[in-house]
């Protein structure tokens, strides 16, 4: 086995400075990306961006419409999505309100809402009516 490929500059380790987000790498490496598109994939960078220790953050979809530079309406598009999805999850600041609290939800604990018990990421997307990606 060869080992990895060296970086340019191996001695530049990176550590966080200030606040910071995370995301899984399972959202390239189980094909969430292509899955969610640009501009959902835009939306989630930029709530894990502003994410608090808890994954929470509070943009307003205008907000975040002004920072990715696209229309409220994609980003409408792509927040339902993310939710319909189960990425994201939103506490509303009032009822039927549009805005809130947005909390980034880790992708192991996906559970199954009948019976609670939490679903596998391939599970999740199976029940999504996602196939399987083809094989090449």
């Amino acid at each position: 086995m060869r080992p990895p490929p060296a970086p340019p500059y191996p001695g530049r380790v990176r550590r966080p400075h200030g606040p910071f987000g995370w995301l899984e790498a399972s959202l390239l490496h189980d094909h969430w990306l292509q899955r969610l598109q640009p501009d959902a994939t835009a939306v989630l960078l930029l709530l894990a961006l502003a994410a608090d220790r808890h994954g929470a953050s509070y943009y307003s979809r205008a907000r975040m419409a002004d920072r990715l530079g696209i229309d409220v309406g994609r980003v409408d598009h792509a927040v339902e999505r993310l939710l319909a999805l189960g990425l994201v999850e939103l506490r509303a600041w009032r009822p039927g309100q549009r805005d809130g609290v947005w909390q980034i939800r880790p992708l192991e604990q996906h559970a199954n809402k009948k019976t609670g018990a939490c679903l596998s990421v391939a599970e999740l997307l199976r029940s999504l009516g996602f196939a399987p990606p083809a094989e090449n």
